[in-house]
């Protein structure tokens, strides 16, 4: 028997066998597993009723929240593709994004409303915009909010899961790349349900886990949990945002078991005044990612939450878990080198294999000195980039996915990640691109030129900052730069620091080398630390 693989058939399970238990918290409303079923059943029929095509792009601009939980199946089940907008993008951002996929239709927080309506004129494809709240002076809005459209669609809806098309798109982020806008990455059905499955592995994910929501549901497929928690049928406990007092007591009031967190936010739990005041007795498990964590990070949760804590990699493009920080019964660790060994990139999941090649794709040793570009064969790897076949074709040269990420392999099969191909900044585990903003600094009339490149941050990572030439006789000061840039990014993208140089190093084509900047960067730092 050939079933076609689709995370629709997760659902299914939870409703089956799960039905009675409550699986969604939001704030102080719950649901049900047959509950929440039935409203992802009364969202693909309101879908259908529009007369939603195959394939149509449905987007959510949205905090963590029920209809966005929601839309990961009602988009998916009416036959759409889900695409959920990250919240800290620009209006301009939303525009580009909404236009390139030719989404037909957008849901979005009350929050979001004057964004969507400055851009409305300019929207080539979205025919209905729905709130996910009431809100005021949105006439050009469905007049019914989202729950009292569900209110008037029933729940009974034909599956014919048997007929979905597993290697069909079911999802579509938008990240940040080498370029100046996002690209498009396409997930199947077949990616995400192989994902959860072998996450389920990989992470000891259990039918007990009470799972909060720490991550953005719009960020690189919520980590996977809306796969993987559903098949279990763990329960959900959504966060609208991520604040350190609010994390604490959703744990205490919830017995919250495992959450994930970037580096930033572990750093503002452990320094929260009142942490030791909290119940975190429940807690079992903590996966940091997003950027590089110390092993001193992982120490200070390990004792705080008196829990397992471990460091994971991965990416839009793979779903995302690649890898995880897991130990190895063959190996004997102190305690240093275990906390040293679960603050690396890990080892790849159940379903992935990882090398490292050279500048011509040439594999190289696994010696833990070799350093080599990490290449990737895996059931999680998306489709490609939503119509950027060129791109696409680059990414997959050899028949293996190229990350851009620089690492180390050692003789144990450990992943280290030492530095990065692309030009992108991860700052508190959103990717910033450095193209981007130097394009929009390049706008100002003072600027020559200019680069940006990170720099290590105590709390967020990395962080931008930028190294301006001005041209001469011109003059620009820090704050009308920053000024400058947040009138063209969203907020997280603008440079953190600013420097004003004479001149930027440039190789014999011209083009500025940011690798020796990045040099020049890290020696002063190791001067001044001498």
């Amino acid at each position: 028997m050939n079933i076609p693989l689709t995370h629709i058939r997760f659902l299914e399970r939870a409703r089956l066998q799960f039905g009675r238990k409550t699986g969604i918290i939001d704030a102080d409303s719950s649901w049900t597993y047959q509950e929440y079923a039935q409203r992802c059943r009364r969202l693909a029929n309101l879908l259908l009723s529009w007369d939603l095509k195959p394939s149509s792009r449905v987007a959510f601009l949205s905090y963590n929240s029920y209809p966005l939980l929601e839309a990961y199946y009602g988009v998916v089940m009416a036959g759409g593709i889900l695409l959920p907008l990250n919240i800290r993008l620009t209006a301009s951002d939303f525009l580009f994004i909404l236009n390139d996929c030719q989404a037909e239709f957008l849901f979005f927080h009350p929050d979001f409303a004057k964004d969507i309506e400055d851009i409305r004129p300019q929207l080539e494809s979205v025919t209905r915009f729905v709130l996910l709240e009431a809100h005021k002076e949105t006439d050009w809005a469905e007049s019914l909010t989202y729950d009292q459209l569900l209110e008037s669609q029933s729940s009974d809806l034909d599956l014919q899961i048997l007929k979905v098309d597993e290697d069909a798109t079911a999802e579509l982020f938008y990240t940040s790349g080498t370029t100046d806008r996002p690209k498009g990455v396409m997930l199947t059905h077949r990616n995400l349900y192989l994902h959860a499955l072998e996450t389920i592995i990989a992470e000891n994910i259990r039918e007990t886990d009470v799972r909060l929501h720490t991550i953005p549901l719009f960020h690189v497929n919520g980590w996977g949990t809306p796969q993987s928690l559903i098949c279990m049928g763990g329960q959900h406990v959504l966060l609208k945002s991520f604040h350190p007092k609010k994390v604490l007591q959703q744990i205490t009031r919830h017995k919250v078991t495992t959450f994930s967190l970037v580096p930033t936010m572990a750093i503002s739990l452990l320094n929260f005044p009142t942490l030791a005041a909290y119940d975190l007795s429940s807690v079992r498990q903590i996966m940091l990612g997003g950027s590089a964590a110390s092993p001193q990070l992982v120490r200070q949760l390990e004792k705080a939450f008196d829990c397992h804590c471990m460091a994971s990699y991965g990416m839009t493009e793979t779903s995302p878990v690649l890898t995880l920080s897991l130990h190895k019964s063959q190996l004997s660790l102190t305690e240093e080198e275990r906390y040293q060994l679960q603050s690396m990139t890990g080892y790849p999941i159940p379903g992935a294999e990882v090398r490292i090649v050279d500048a011509q794709d040439q594999e190289l040793p696994w010696d833990g000195k070799s350093v080599g570009e990490i290449v990737v064969q895996a059931d999680t790897v998306m489709a490609g980039y939503w119509n950027r076949p060129e791109e696409t074709e680059q990414s997959f040269r050899g028949e293996w996915f190229h990350t851009g990420d620089m690492a180390t392999i050692d003789p144990d099969g450990y992943v280290l990640i030492v530095d990065r191909k692309k030009d992108v900044i991860i700052s508190g585990g959103e990717n910033i691109s450095s193209l981007e903003v130097e394009k929009a600094l390049s706008s100002h009339p003072a600027i020559l030129e200019c680069a940006v490149i990170p720099i290590p941050d105590p709390s967020w990572g990395e962080t931008a900052r930028a190294l301006v030439v001005l041209k001469n006789n011109q003059q620009a000061s820090e704050k009308e730069l920053r000024d400058h840039c947040r009138a063209h990014l969203a907020s997280f993208k603008i440079p953190a620091s600013f420097e004003f140089v004479d001149t930027l190093p440039k190789g014999g084509t011209g083009k500025i080398l940011k690798r020796e900047l990045r040099k020049q960067y890290r020696s002063h730092q190791e001067k001044s630390a001498g």
